[in-house]
């Protein structure tokens, strides 16, 4: 396949209306195409259709997959609720992302190359994955955009100085690490940022209801009736709130610390790998002896019936019928050894040798033999 792009949108507050789906539809005839969803995949051509005008006008979420490398995630969320002061707080050296306001929403645009990426997917499934981060950005978790600037860090656009924009994002959740994962940023740095957090975003039953009483009645009664009126956002609003009540002031660390960290984290991450692989090669050192052991037992047991297998498989003409004499002969040489009749084995060899010169591909193995037939050519 030289070329594959996959889209897909979703709308999540506002399903589609006919008038909608018609005009998706104009747009693209294969596209499958739902009350709260659009997709396609492209082999040939592409999308007519500008996405970032998709979001303006009919979704809350898009994803894009390209085979070449280019990585993309758009949210559209009503601009009251966003805080865009703190998240340009946060992206100021950030380039793959862009924010603009559309009418009463709010679109964060981001994309990310990465050539050569040798663990691409098709993209299918993806988003899914990825949608909580919209109500975590309504909820006042700003914590996607601390990793768009990890990224800033990892591609060194951040100096070493440079102090975190959060205090950490601990702890991580499956949204922010498949976040992560879909835009390939350094798993060792996030792991590095990850050891620390100045609140989970989470809070107790008993805060919650606590900070719930505190709320005047005159209050509580309108977000009632919202929540009657089928207002989706009561819910991100109220966390929002309890959200910004738990912050606590933490210690920030600068990139350099981090990069250090994410050094400290890699290395050991891969001491960790290595004793894994040498304990994995052991094992199976230790089975393949194993199994050895068995074979070469069975093998003394049949005594002369193994040299008439041989002599079978040579008889076959075809390279199973060699592969199985080969392997019968490297036991008999392996036991040969341990016994100490390293010359009748290699007088049986070449006696076997001389019998069938003229098969040259079995001439080639038993040349492969190795020591024992006295006639080894390399």
């Amino acid at each position: 396949m030289s070329e594959y792009q996959y889209y897909e949108f979703q709308a999540i507050d506002r399903p589609l209306d006919n008038a909608a789906q018609d005009a998706l539809r104009a747009i693209s005839s294969r596209a499958r195409i739902t009350a709260t969803s659009f997709s396609n995949h492209y082999e040939w051509g592409d999308l007519k259709g500008d996405p970032c005008k998709f979001m303006e006008n009919w979704f809350d979420l898009h994803l894009y997959v390209a085979n070449w490398g280019t990585q993309r995630l758009m949210l559209r969320m009503p601009a009251r609720l966003v805080k865009c002061g703190d998240i340009d707080g946060i992206i100021r050296e950030v380039d793959c992302v862009r924010v603009w306001n559309s009418g009463d929403n709010l679109v964060v645009d981001i994309q990310r190359d990465e050539e050569g990426a040798d663990d691409w997917d098709d993209g299918s499934g993806r988003l899914a994955g990825l949608a909580p981060l919209r109500n975590d950005v309504l909820s006042g978790d700003l914590r996607l955009f601390y990793l768009l600037w990890l990224s800033a860090v990892q591609d060194e656009y951040v100096p070493d100085e440079d102090v975190e924009p959060l205090p950490g994002i601990a702890p991580l959740t499956g949204p922010l690490e498949a976040f992560a994962d879909f835009f390939y940023i350094d798993r060792d740095l996030v792991a590095a940022a990850a050891e620390v957090g100045a609140n989970d975003g989470a809070i107790s039953r008993d805060d919650l209801q606590t900070s719930l009483a505190t709320i005047p009645d005159h209050e509580k009664t309108k977000l009632l009736l919202r929540v009657v009126d089928g207002d989706p956002y009561v819910g991100v609003e109220l966390r929002g709130r309890l959200r910004d009540k738990a912050q606590a002031p933490a210690t920030r660390r600068t990139a350099g610390i981090l990069r250090m960290r994410a050094l400290k984290i890699r290395e050991a991450r891969e001491r960790a790998d290595a004793e894994r692989r040498e304990t994995e090669r052991r094992r199976q050192v230790a089975e393949a002896e194993k199994a050895r052991r068995v074979r070469l037992k069975a093998l003394k047991q049949r005594g002369a019936n193994v040299w008439r297998e041989i002599e079978d498989g040579i008889e076959r003409r075809n390279p199973a019928g060699y592969d199985q004499a080969m392997a019968l002969l490297s036991d008999l040489q392996a036991l040969a050894e341990e016994e100490g009749s390293q010359d009748d084995f290699s007088s049986r060899v070449r006696a076997i040798r001389a019998r069938h010169e003229k098969k040259s591909k079995f001439i080639e193995r038993l040349n492969k033999l190795g020591r024992g037939d006295g006639e080894r050519t390399d």
